[in-house]
């Protein structure tokens, strides 16, 4: 749910779509926009407001990011902005990461992407951790996202996540280390400035 109140049960019920098995991008633009949703092969699910550090963290990458890839072709996005995984197929799965790097400019439409980004960076929350890691990490591996990124806010860490033959190699890193991004030749990054807050 995305609300500065905490909503009630029977508020959060009359938010729900109306059930259905499956649902597909077209379910999902006519859900209430007053909430952020995403939707993963079909099911959907309400997101929680960020807290500071979560904001913080994808602040702050988001510059670092954004500063790198100034006059290039590649482009940085921060959330709330659509990606649809699998919009020629099913499109039934419509995330919005925390960060994400897209370099084909044909995928970008109104809203935010349709196709897999070269890059995501997901922001770890209480709320939505395990969903990160689980679902929402096999949903990138299957459409193909090259490197995924997962923060750890509570003990300044990341893990790196490579796809190397459709499957994820991942690489741990600490606040002190230094980074480089894999699908952007000369980037890295300076943990210590994107956990700087």
């Amino acid at each position: 749910m995305y609300r500065n109140d905490k909503m009630t049960e029977s508020e959060i019920r009359e938010a729900m779509p109306a059930y259905k098995e499956k649902y597909t991008y077209d379910d999902y633009m006519s859900w209430d926009d007053d909430i952020r949703w995403e939707l993963i092969d079909g099911v959907p699910y309400m997101m929680g407001a960020p807290n500071n550090d979560h904001q913080d963290i994808s602040l702050n990458l988001s510059v670092l990011l954004a500063n790198f890839l100034k006059g290039k072709q590649c482009k940085v996005r921060a959330a709330p902005s659509d990606v649809r995984l699998n919009p020629d197929t099913l499109d039934d799965t419509v995330v919005q990461p925390d960060v994400y790097i897209y370099c084909d400019p044909s995928k970008k439409d109104k809203t935010g992407i349709r196709g897999a980004p070269d890059m995501v960076v997901e922001v770890l929350s209480p709320s939505t951790a395990k969903r990160d890691k689980t679902i929402k990490f096999e949903a990138y591996r299957k459409a193909g996202v090259r490197e995924l990124w997962i923060i750890e806010p509570e003990t300044k860490s990341l893990s790196v996540n490579i796809l190397n033959d459709g499957k994820y190699i991942t690489h741990p890193y600490t606040k002190d280390d230094t980074v480089t991004v894999h699908i952007l030749e000369g980037c890295t990054i300076e943990l210590s400035e994107v956990f700087d807050y």
